[in-house]
């Protein structure tokens, strides 16, 4: 009798451990306007190690559709059926802030894979939970005032969304400007859905400025652009992070050609300096995804998944040594570690968490890059 009940207790403990896996959840655009970001995230999602420590890893992707409400049942039902220990994405700022009301109540970390400050600052309430790697905008605003003024520029416009990704981006990107005396003669919003900004553009162009910087994501980031160039604008464009993928690229051909970013260093991996402290890194995941994906094929939104992963991992492993995954307490315990990451070198900065700041960037974190020939190219600039 006790031989049976001693391997029933086996069995038993044998099916607990085998439970004991670490779920990772994943919210992202696979369809919708901002379907360019969340695809090469969840490409990059495919190619994440099975394993963490001594647990299997598995994941879970849900799609939003770009949607905000979709994005919240997305997530709830991630906590709800799959019991997650974290949740990447996610993609675009509307979405992410969305998320908030899940991760919060449901005491669960999630890492959006989008670009606004807003999501994870200032770290209080649901914020608690949030977290976001994109490098802020003060560092991408940093970069571009700083290419301007090497270039001889004096004034610029803004074009952006009118949502909460273009009041963050041209927002703090316009307290860079007043801090260096940089004449801002325009400011424009369009709707992500919108067909035509030739309205907006006409008024940019009236205004001549010597810049017009685009606040704006995805493919419809690209609409302004052409428009610009269509209508004749002989001045410099400058996108963002956010619209670094080969879809945008696709979509906006010769029109941007010349137009310059501030971006992560993983756009431009192999071109970086060798000092550049993420370079192995980001090198490293740009080959393995290529390598699946094709020549060119890279996105910033998947390197962001890939830090997100990184982060995850980071804090899981530390979890492990206290609490057991699928429990409130193994969620509390990588998101401490996780807002407490040091030095932990990505694929797009080098992070350095506290637990009054959910993104951890410096100035590491972006470089200046050009379109030229259809490619992105590094544009050497003193750091």
């Amino acid at each position: 009798m006790k031989t049976i009940v001693g391997i029933v207790c086996a069995v038993l403990l044998g099916t607990s451990a085998a439970k004991a896996e670490i779920v990772i959840g994943a919210v992202l655009s696979l369809t919708g306007p901002a379907a360019s970001l969340g695809i090469p995230a969840k490409s990059t999602i495919d190619l994440l190690p099975r394993q963490i420590g001594d647990e299997t890893a598995r994941y879970v992707v849900l799609d939003d559709a770009s949607d905000p409400s979709a994005a919240v049942r997305a997530a709830r039902k991630l906590v709800d059926e799959h019991k997650v220990d974290a949740i990447i994405g996610p993609s675009v700022t509307p979405t992410s802030l969305a998320l908030l009301e899940v991760l919060g109540p449901s005491k669960t970390p999630g890492i959006s894979l989008a670009g606004s400050g807003i999501i994870a600052s200032p770290v209080e309430g649901n914020k608690h939970w949030s977290f976001k790697l994109a490098a802020g905008e003060d560092i991408q605003a940093g970069r571009v005032f700083d290419h301007l003024a090497k270039t001889g520029i004096s004034s610029v416009a803004f074009i952006g969304f009118n949502d909460s990704f273009g009041d963050s981006f041209i927002g703090t990107f316009k307290k860079e400007a007043a801090a260096r005396n940089v004449p801002v003669l325009a400011d424009e919003r369009y709707g992500r859905t919108d067909t035509s900004v030739t309205a907006q553009v006409l008024k940019i162009i009236s205004a001549n400025p010597g810049a017009v910087i685009i606040g704006a994501s995805g493919t419809p980031g690209v609409m302004p652009v052409l428009e610009l160039r269509k209508l004749g604008y002989g001045g410099a464009i400058y996108i963002n992070q956010g619209m670094a993928n080969s879809d945008v690229l696709r979509v906006g051909g010769a029109a941007l050609e010349g137009a310059f970013l501030p971006t992560p260093p993983a756009l431009v991996a192999e071109q970086l300096p060798d000092a550049n402290p993420v370079k192995a890194v980001a090198t490293e995941y740009v080959q393995a995804y290529e390598k699946v994906h094709g020549p060119n094929s890279r996105s910033l939104f998947g390197a962001t998944a890939q830090d997100a992963f990184l982060l995850i991992r980071h804090g899981a492993e530390q979890a492990l040594k206290s609490a057991k995954p699928g429990t409130a307490e193994f969620r509390t315990a990588v998101r401490d570690a996780m807002e407490n990451a040091r030095e932990l070198i990505g694929t797009e900065a080098v992070f350095n968490l506290t637990p009054t700041d959910h993104n951890g960037t410096d100035r590491r974190a972006s470089v200046i890059v050009r379109v030229d020939g259809g490619k992105w190219v590094y544009v050497p600039v003193d750091d």
